[in-house]
């Protein structure tokens, strides 16, 4: 487990009330107004369905950009770390987008030694993010911000 991430990473909200509603929050509760008043439940239905296409769209969207940057990976990874190791390191990397660099190590299987020749390299060529440098015994806490933008439609770095 990752003490710097919540239990499970949600890579895609499929909640429609967390993105849908916000931003059509007069027409949700007029489509619910007009449920109680006039029993509109048509109405309502019509607004959910539009939710749910709304919300399968963007989350196709966000499972094809994951997919292209996966594959972009498969490419650039290899070229920058010339490791045997590339395709555990970008596992690891689209599995746990936010870790510290000794966990990194445990969860990839990768030899110590190695694990951090790979990660300095990431970081080098911008790949990986450090959002807190390593000091003395404490890991540094590194990010894969181009995952977290795809997936949390925000700026880590």
């Amino acid at each position: 487990m990752n003490p710097y991430v919540p239990e499970k990473l949600p890579l895609m909200s499929i909640r429609w009330e967390d993105t849908y509603r916000e931003r059509n929050r007069s027409v949700y509760y007029e489509r619910l107004k007009a449920i109680s008043s006039d029993g509109d439940w048509n109405g309502w239905i019509r607004f959910f369905l539009s939710a749910v296409i709304e919300q399968a769209v963007e989350n196709s969207q966000k499972t094809r950009a994951i997919l292209d940057l996966y594959d972009r990976m498969k490419k650039t990874v290899p070229d920058i770390t010339r490791s045997q190791y590339a395709i555990r390191v970008i596992d690891s990397m689209f599995d746990q987008p936010v870790f510290n660099t000794t966990d990194f190590i445990k969860f990839s299987g990768i030899p110590r030694d190695s694990g951090f020749r790979i990660l300095n390299a990431l970081r080098e060529k911008e790949i990986l993010v450090a959002l807190r440098a390593g000091r003395g015994r404490q890991a540094a806490v590194l990010c894969f911000p181009e995952l977290l933008r795809i997936t949390e439609e925000s700026r880590v770095a």
